[in-house]
């Protein structure tokens, strides 16, 4: 996964709160597991207005997208993150991520970039009075910079430590390949035999008898008046309590 330490790049300000991972990227493209390939599906009905903003000219190299509150809501679908990834954008800025979409960005390369409300609202000012203006996010210092405004944005040091050194899972896992190697070679010097699966222990057409038939013999059921059974009689409550 590539290192991202600082973007530089277009700014797009996305005026809309609550987006969901279905309006990110509709279910109908979830068919592929490349990671590539989802850039016309980013956004599509949206993308279907000639007026949405990334039909805009300005904003078609865009990099950095800014956005209202709870981006990345509803389902847990990967493609989301490699939607907005494969168009081109490195950093997302909101001031709440779903908690599922915000772990599937670091996964990928992608910062999700948090800053309050506030902050949020004038990004979008300074953006929209010059459409394809640039912006700068530094995640070594944590800023955002647009024009001659700084801003700082949280990130938590986990996500921050993967992305600069470009760690996805398989990197992660990797640093331990030395462990893995020790306990596979380990395991097949003292566990050498294969799992295999478990036999059926009756065969389909044998009937099971239920516990209650090997316990009490034969129980005719719940009407029958034996132990257990209901009644409306006044020896209802003394059945009940004797079951």
């Amino acid at each position: 996964m590539e290192k991202l330490t600082v973007v530089s790049g277009v700014g797009v300000p996305l005026r809309r709160s609550n987006v969901d991972t279905d309006q990110i990227i509709p279910a109908v493209f979830l068919k592929r597991v490349t990671k590539s390939g989802f850039d016309d599906a980013l956004f599509y009905a949206w993308r279907r207005n000639p007026e949405f903003v990334l039909n805009r000219s300005e904003y078609a190299n865009g990099k950095i997208l800014v956005t209202g509150p709870d981006f990345g809501t509803g389902s847990s679908r990967e493609h989301a993150v490699w939607a907005l990834h494969d168009y081109g954008f490195k950093v997302i800025i909101s001031p709440r991520f779903a908690d599922i979409f915000y772990g599937n960005t670091a996964k990928n390369g992608v910062l999700a970039a948090i800053m309050p409300q506030e902050s949020i609202e004038l990004l979008w000012k300074l953006l929209e009075e010059e459409p394809g203006r640039s912006m700068t996010v530094d995640l070594i210092e944590r800023t955002v910079t647009c024009g001659d405004v700084t801003l700082p944005f949280e990130v938590n040091d986990y996500t921050r430590w993967r992305l600069m050194n470009g760690y996805d899972d398989i990197d992660l896992t990797l640093q331990h390949e030395d462990d893995i190697t020790a306990y596979e070679k380990l395991r097949a010097e003292r566990f050498p035999f294969k799992p295999k699966t478990l036999p059926a222990k009756h065969m389909p057409e044998h009937r099971i008898a239920s516990a209650r038939e090997q316990d009490e013999g034969k129980w005719p059921g719940p009407l029958s008046g034996q132990r257990g059974a209901l009644s409306n009689g006044p020896g209802r409550s003394r059945d009940l309590r004797a079951a």
